[in-house]
Order: structure tokens, then C-alpha cells, then sequence
């Protein structure tokens, strides 16, 4: 395919994502299966150029005076990527598969006769409109360039499971796909790749990964898993494991010594975690499938709980473009009314002297900080400790460092560390 080729069958996905709601990556494989003449080159540039759309929606609208896919598309390709006008219009002229030919409109837009520092912050920052103040309120005078980071394109980022390999070892095996050591984690390696029509590797067909040497793992995730410094011996409850990213984390952290218990509330969830325990030698891995009375025999009896709970998912904007436009306040009120109920659930499972671990993948204080405090105001028993000194513990004072609302908890982001977003607290049972 040419050039029209995929801005039209980008246009196309793009009517599927905005119009009918279907996540991105279903729709980009709906069209995949409906245009099997497409090659996996043309599948990639069409992918980037919807996921840099969605990322950059209402920037590229703005200066588009347009809202359409037709519209979005173009901005991306000659705002985001480069391309010059002329070119697209030969493009357009000589491919029968390219859309229409650009309108007078168009051209003048995509000239640049809108100015982005006109618009007001949120567009500029591609966040929704009625989430901008809690992007303000977290961030102050650096909310719009916390706001533009999660416009980036995110690396592709392993975590080298100890159990079965190491740095060293993984490195070499992914030599190919030039995986450098992370600026913060021991234990990931990172590959990007520069070129716009570019595509991050297939990792999961690499003899290392089959093998269980290594995970696809944000290093955001890692570090936060990291920070529960779990120890050989103790028994930890993972108690809203998901897929078991972390479980997996924790388990190679303990040298497989010791008790992870996986627990989720939706059984399909942690489905897949059965095998990738398997692949990754995770022996002391424990999966308790719902309901939650499955956990009864654990009350009172864990030196640590980790409650990766249920969140709106804006650190993860850079993934996961499209889901910042369907995300709603009723969504945001839902998900701090589970926020609530999973800390309430998980806390009596901590001995006295054990520590409550609270982890979310946003960046908006309505989710962390906010929950962590009405917690500590209703549950006397539980003390804050500062998870900065444990930063510092692990990772040392050279690392970048996250931001810290109170000194104590902790907020990774795009712009801080270069991550996906996660907020951290750990909070010790004291009576």
C-alpha cells in the first residue's frame, strides 16, 4: 500500500474508534481480517498513524477546524509526522485507494493558519475538557507538560525474571532489538524505536520469552513492584493480581521463597496467569479464584497485601489512547467507589506489624492520594510511611525522581520518570 492508501484506511479505523466506540485495538484488527491484502508494514503505519490521532486528538481538531477522522488523520501525518502537502496531494492524484483529493480548506488548515498556542491548556495537552482541573490540581504549573508527555509514544519494556535468567543474559538474547538497562528499574530493559512508520518488536516469538526469561512489563509497573521490597520467606496477597504482572515481579523478587497469593474478583481476568506462572518458574505463585471467601484462610495472616486497584487508567494514555476520550466522570465516580471497597476488603488480611500497599496505574489525586486518606481517617490501626526513603533505598538518589504531593506517597509519570503513570503508598498495620 502507498502512502493514500493509509491515510484512508487509517481514516477508516478512526470512524470505527469515534463513532461506534470500539477500542482501538479491536478495530484495527477488525480492518486487518476485513483487508487481508495489507502487510504487516502497511498494518503498522496504519496502526501508528490512528494511535498518534487518538493521542494527539484535540490539538490536531483544533488546528484542523475539524473534528473528523478524515481530518485527524491528515493533521497527523503532516503535523506529527513530516509529510509535506505537495506530496500528499500527488499521493492523493495517482492512488486509487487514497482518499478524495484535499480541499481548499484543508490545505489552508494544514498550512498552519491556526495557532496551537491560541487554544486553551486542555487541547493543547490532549486531555478531555472536564478533566483538565484535576490535571491543574495535581500538577500546577507543570500539568501541560505532564499532559503533552502522555502524548509520546511509549517504549516496549521487559522485566528480566530472575528465576530464569538475568540482565546479562537477556540483553544479549535481545541484542537484535538493540534492549538497553533502564534509567530506574535492575531488573527491565527498554527498546523504541525513532522512526514514525516504525513498529516496536515482537518479543513474545523470541526463544527468552517463551522460555520465561523475561515479561512485558511497563518499568513504571516494575519499580512499583520493586518498592514493595519483598523479602524470601513472607507471604504476600496480591488482592486485584489482574493478569499477574506484578505477582510474577514479587515472586522473582523472593527468589521463589516464600508464599504470592493471586487473588482477583473477575476470574477471566487472572486466567492467563496459570500459564505465564508456569513459564516463569514462579513456584510460589497461589491463584485463589473468586469469591473472595477463598481468601478466609488468610485473615490477619499477611506481612504484606498489594491492592492494585480498579482506576480510570490515565497513566496508561500513551497505550491506550482512545481510552481517554470514552473515559466519563460517572466512570471516575464508579472506580472511586471500588477504589473504596477494595481497600476496605483488603486491609483485614494484614498481620499487626505488616505492611498495606496501595497502587493505582492514574496520575489524578481523586484516585490517590484522596483514597489513602479517607482510608487512614476510618482505619486508625494503619500509619503512612514515606515510600520516598524507600526510593531512595532502592534505586539510590541519582534516578529520577517521581512526584510527591505529601513527602510520603509517590506519583510516577511520563514527564518524571519517564514511565507510565503510577501512584504509590504503603501503609503499616500498627494495632
Amino acid at each position: 500500500m502507498r502512502l493514500g492508501g493509509r491515510i484512508q484506511a487509517s481514516i477508516e479505523v478512526l470512524d470505527d474508534i469515534l463513532g461506534r466506540r470500539t477500542p482501538a485495538t479491536l478495530a484495527l484488527r477488525d480492518w486487518g481480517k476485513a483487508n487481508r491484502y495489507a502487510g504487516s508494514k502497511d498494518r503498522s503505519v496504519i496502526g501508528n498513524i490512528v494511535h498518534d490521532a487518538l493521542r494527539n486528538k484535540s490539538s490536531i481538531a483544533w488546528r484542523m477546524n475539524s473534528e473528523t477522522s478524515r481530518s485527524l488523520a491528515l493533521g497527523t501525518v503532516v503535523f506529527l509526522w513530516g509529510i509535506e502537502i505537495d506530496q500528499l496531494e500527488e499521493d492523493f492524484e495517482s492512488d486509487k485507494f487514497a482518499p478524495s483529493n484535499l480541499t481548499r480548506d484543508e490545505k489552508k488548515y494544514l498550512s498552519g493558519s491556526i495557532d496551537i498556542g491560541g487554544a486553551p491548556l486542555w487541547v493543547q495537552g490532549n486531555v478531555p475538557e472536564w478533566l483538565w482541573p484535576a490535571f491543574e490540581n495535581n500538577f500546577a504549573d507543570e500539568a501541560l507538560n505532564e499532559a503533552i508527555a502522555l502524548t509520546q509514544r511509549p517504549p516496549l519494556d521487559v522485566r528480566v525474571n530472575g528465576i530464569k535468567s538475568d540482565i546479562s543474559n537477556a540483553r544479549e538474547a535481545l541484542s537484535s532489538f538493540s534492549a538497553m538497562p533502564m534509567a530506574i528499574s535492575p531488573s527491565g530493559l527498554r527498546m523504541t524505536v525513532e522512526d514514525k512508520h516504525g513498529r516496536l518488536p515482537n518479543v513474545q516469538v523470541e526463544e527468552i520469552f517463551q522460555t520465561g526469561g523475561i515479561e512485558i512489563q511497563d518499568e513504571g509497573s516494575q519499580i512499583v513492584s520493586a518498592l514493595m521490597n519483598a523479602k524470601p520467606g513472607e507471604k504476600i496477597l496480591d488482592y486485584c493480581a489482574g493478569g499477574g504482572g506484578k505477582s510474577l515481579a514479587i515472586a522473582s523478587e523472593m527468589n521463589n521463597e516464600g508464599a504470592v497469593y493471586a487473588f482477583d474478583i473477575d476470574k477471566r481476568r487472572l486466567a492467563p496467569l496459570y500459564q505465564r506462572a508456569m513459564r516463569a518458574g514462579a513456584e510460589i505463585i497461589d491463584v485463589r479464584n473468586p469469591p473472595v471467601t477463598s481468601l478466609n484462610d488468610l485473615k490477619g495472616k499477611m506481612d504484606k497485601v498489594l491492592i492494585d486497584a480498579p482506576c480510570t487508567g490515565v497513566g496508561t494514555w500513551r497505550r491506550k489512547p482512545d481510552a481517554k476520550w470514552r473515559l466519563s466522570e460517572e466512570a471516575l465516580e464508579r472506580r472511586n467507589k471500588e477504589q473504596k471497597t477494595v481497600l476496605d476488603g483488603a486491609q483485614e488480611f494484614v498481620r499487626t506489624g505488616g505492611l498495606l500497599f496501595y497502587v493505582t496505574c492514574s496520575m489524578l489525586a481523586e484516585e490517590n492520594e484522596a483514597q489513602v486518606y479517607a482510608f487512614l481517617e476510618e482505619n486508625k490501626s494503619f500509619e503512612l510511611l514515606s515510600a520516598g526513603e524507600v526510593w531512595e533505598e532502592k534505586f539510590g538518589t541519582n534516578a529520577p525522581k517521581p512526584w510527591s504531593e505529601d513527602g510520603l506517597t509517590v506519583t510516577l509519570t511520563p514527564a518524571s520518570t519517564n514511565t507510565d503513570g503510577f501512584f504509590f503508598a504503603v501503609m503499616e498495620k500498627v494495632k
